[in-house]
């Protein structure tokens, strides 16, 4: 079993789909109580990831995985980036923050739109022992009106150029082998296998 330092239900749900076929269960850190939450005050992804996700093993003692995804537009110098959660403010929404984002490209070209999805993740041991890092992104472009009800955060307004669709409109099945998410576990996974054969 593995634990997810997330309590983003979404995101744990996308997680647990794509290690389910490999026979690894996987548990939200909210399943262990009230634990404090981690201070995700890295200057990187991997930073965030490698705190997520040693800090809460050590308290649960279990193998855990830190997740950390964001969005970095090339317009903005690769903002919102690690903020992209509070890109508004503390109390920030997706809504609040697609609007934000719109805001800050308003009058640019598609050629001048061009984003990418990060995700950075990283496993523990029950020690805290970080043992495993992988990070991949997605490449797309960012579209003013929001197009499909799938996804969260930004997913709307990330459009991908190949199937001219956003990650909101792409069904699960086509998220689940091109998006950043998918990339870095199926990279991820592989190497999970072999640490715990070993």
């Amino acid at each position: 079993m593995l634990v997810l330092a997330s309590r983003n239900a979404k995101k744990a749900a996308e997680i647990d789909a794509l290690l389910k076929p490999y026979g690894i269960r996987v548990k939200a850190v909210s399943e262990f109580g009230d634990l404090p939450e981690v201070v995700e005050d890295g200057a990187s992804f991997e930073e965030n990831a490698n705190k997520k996700a040693s800090q809460t093993a050590r308290q649960i003692k279990q193998w855990t995985i830190g997740e950390d995804s964001g969005l970095c537009v090339d317009a903005l110098q690769g903002a919102p980036g690690i903020y992209s959660a509070r890109f508004s403010g503390d109390q920030a929404t997706d809504e609040s923050n697609n609007a934000l984002l719109v805001e800050k490209l308003t009058g640019l070209p598609a050629s001048k739109r061009n984003a990418h999805y990060v995700c950075h993740i990283a496993l523990s041991d029950p020690q805290g022992i970080i043992r495993l890092n992988v990070q991949r992104q997605c490449n797309g472009v960012i579209i003013d009106e929001p197009r499909g009800q799938n996804g969260f955060g930004y997913d709307p307004h990330f459009l991908i150029r190949e199937y001219n669709r956003t990650f909101g409109e792409l069904s699960p099945v086509v998220k689940s082998v091109i998006s950043h998410r998918a990339k870095a576990f199926h990279e991820f996974i592989p190497r999970l296998l072999h640490l715990f054969k070993g």
